[in-house]
């Protein structure tokens, strides 16, 4: 890196440059306001409507705005929409817009722009999240800043989704072919300078920005100029360029962790609320896992706290729910009552029903993604499996790579190959996860049944808070006492950051949305 775009920071005289175009470097250098983030991985996409990462989600936060915000507690608020009405059928919601919201290109963002991108979620390539939408039959503008929605059924996860990442609001601007890839017109509080696919997304402060509903303290445009978003994908890379200045912020080694809290050199930030939830989940379509007890085994003879203690030490949770810690629903001693206890002499038992024993095993293969130490914690999990009868080979894989494979192996069920299962990852803020993931034909076309999709619709369709409860965990017995969706632990993926001192007022919202809006770099660091 150029070391004149640093804050000051290693600033070198270069031969043959006057003395006064290096002064004037120097105070350029001390005045921008320039914050490197690190990450092991790159965006999908620059369009919402097109992707469902972690990191693309991330990177959104920062180019668009939604029409509601999660608080810290992650309840949805006004944001860009300051007011709604909900008509007492349940199935009419009205919005009143802010006054003054600018698009990057310097258009007024009004109601025109939310018909379009909820109507483009809804067009002939739609959005890869439409159902989280919900059921939405209509979008009428009213006046430049109201417009009404309307539902074919009540929706109870229809506000949360409207401060959710994925309900990004996109200008009508966005028409040209590039849109997604090299051109993305929003209204955050950053604007894309340039995407260079498996290196950098490069942002600048949008100067128009106004912070209507975000938890956060600065109400306006970023402090800070520039935020580069670079892909580091080994972590030890990652490390040495946050020691030597090159890297503001980024995900460090999970073994480095205690060293770097003992140097006190970085802080090490842990998000709380994050959403996430790791989990077992198995290829229902043929043999061994169409049987519930070779799913009820696998279950058994792992021990996520062992193993989380092992990789993460105290950085994560053993999470005994479908849904994560801080969503609603969540319970975990409503959960562990249906879960599985470490237990490998029942699983042994339940192999034995099947057939399988010593010399015998049962065989499969386990799929997990990349980064993380998830190949650490599938070794640990590899090991206990063994130990009751179990032979799992590993295969190691990027998140997008593994979501296809998963659902291939679901829509296979004539392969002579043993069925595979999977450590499977998702965020999400609200118990309409569930529905996403396993309502027919389901996210990966794995297990479903006329009862379950029933269940499942009902949690939607019902608003009230108790009674929607009463239908979540109902959903999430079934699912647990099914041996469909075994919870592992929680959080599960970067969720960790590493800080230099001269970064002040960087947080981390709920559901894992980084956010820069207070961010100053200090030059005494």
């Amino acid at each position: 890196m150029d070391d004149t775009r640093r804050r000051g920071r290693g600033l070198r005289v270069l031969a043959g440059v006057p003395l006064t175009a290096v002064l004037a470097l120097a105070t350029t250098a001390v005045s921008a306001q320039e914050l490197v983030w690190a990450r092991y991985g790159d965006i999908d996409s620059l369009d919402p409507h097109r992707a469902t990462s972690t990191l693309s989600m991330q990177v959104w936060d920062q180019i668009y705005d939604t029409l509601l915000a999660f608080d810290m507690d992650g309840k949805p608020g006004p944001n860009m929409a300051k007011s709604w009405t909900v008509s007492d059928d349940g199935l009419e919601y009205t919005f009143t817009l802010n006054e003054g919201i600018k698009c990057h290109d310097g258009t007024d963002f009004d109601a025109n722009d939310v018909k379009f991108t909820i109507d483009r979620a809804f067009g002939d390539t739609p959005s890869l999240t439409r159902t989280s939408w919900g059921p939405i039959t209509d979008v009428t503008v009213v006046d430049p800043l109201s417009f009404k929605v309307t539902l074919g059924s009540k929706f109870g996860a229809f506000l949360p989704f409207l401060a959710d990442s994925f309900s990004s609001m996109i200008c009508d601007t966005n028409t040209v072919d590039t849109f997604g890839s090299a051109t993305a017109i929003g209204t955050g509080p950053f604007v894309l300078d340039e995407w260079v696919k498996g290196s950098e997304v490069a942002l600048s402060k949008n100067p128009d920005y106004v912070n209507f509903g975000e938890p956060y303290d600065n109400k306006g445009a970023p402090h800070i100029d520039k935020l580069l978003i670079r892909t580091v994908p080994e972590a030890q890379t990652r490390l040495a360029a946050l020691r030597t200045g090159e890297v503001d912020i980024a995900e460090p080694p999970f073994d480095d962790i205690e060293s770097i809290k003992s140097a006190g050199e970085l802080e090490i930030m842990v998000a709380e609320n994050t959403g996430q939830d790791v989990f077992w989940e198995f290829t229902t379509s043929r043999p061994p896992f169409d049987d519930i007890r070779a799913r009820q085994a696998v279950a058994y003879a792992t021990d996520p706290q062992m193993a989380i203690d092992i990789i993460y030490g105290g950085l994560t949770n053993r999470e005994w729910c479908p849904v994560a810690r801080g969503v609603f629903g969540n319970d975990q001693e409503f959960c562990k009552q249906f879960g599985y206890e470490y237990d490998p002499e029942k699983a042994k038992a339940l192999l034995a029903e099947m057939g399988f024993g010593p010399d015998n095993p049962m065989k499969t293969t386990m799929f997990v993604w990349t980064g993380g130490n998830r190949h650490k914690l599938a070794e640990i999990f590899q090991s206990q499996l063994a130990q009751v009868g179990i032979e799992a080979g590993i295969e190691i894989m990027d998140i997008g790579t593994m979501n296809a494979r998963v659902k291939a192996q679901n829509e296979d069920a004539t392969s002579d190959e043993p069925g595979t299962f999977d450590m499977m990852t998702w965020s999400w803020y609200d118990p309409d996860i569930l529905y996403q993931l396993w309502h027919s034909p389901g996210a990966y076309s794995g297990f479903s049944t006329p009862e379950l999709d029933a269940m499942l619709e009902e949690t939607r369709t019902t608003i009230e808070p108790e009674a929607r409860l009463e239908k979540v965990q109902a959903v999430i017995q079934y699912l647990m006492e099914n041996a469909v969706h075994i919870g592992l632990y929680s959080p599960g993926w970067e969720w960790v950051f590493a800080v230099r001192p001269e970064v002040e007022g960087f947080k981390v919202g709920p559901f894992l949305h980084p956010s820069f809006l207070d961010v100053k770099m200090s030059s005494d660091g």
